[in-house]
């Protein structure tokens, strides 16, 4: 082994060896650390409980006028909607069959009574 391996081999295994346990010097200090503020956190709020926090509450913003009048437009479009929905078309048959039913019936009286008169 020459003077240069030599000297570059003993650089490396020194160098290796002290970053290796300023590493493990600094994870070990930075655990020591979190462990304190953990313990020191758990007895303050033994002796000194944390104050509540009030519960944090939903800010509404009031919408537009353009999102205002699609909600009233689909609000109305849903109410007629149901409307149709719910009609008992039977009975607006039967109601339709009914009015025409007289229109009709006073149509032809009048009729007869203006052919009777005339044939008088």
């Amino acid at each position: 082994m020459g003077f240069t391996t030599g000297l570059l081999g003993g650089f490396t295994l020194t160098t290796s060896l002290v970053y290796f346990t300023i590493a493990f010097h600094n994870r070990t200090r930075l655990q020591q650390a979190a462990s304190l503020h953990q313990q020191a956190t758990v007895l303050n709020n033994l002796v000194e409980p944390p104050a509540l926090t009030p519960a944090l509450t939903s800010r509404e913003v009031q919408a537009g006028l353009w999102e205002t009048a699609k909600d009233k437009w689909n609000a109305e479009l849903e109410r007629n909607v149901r409307k149709v929905w719910s009609t008992d078309w039977d009975a607006v048959r039967d109601q339709v069959e009914e009015g025409v039913s007289k229109v009709w019936r006073r149509t032809f009286a009048q009729t007869r009574e203006k052919a009777v008169e005339v044939t008088k």
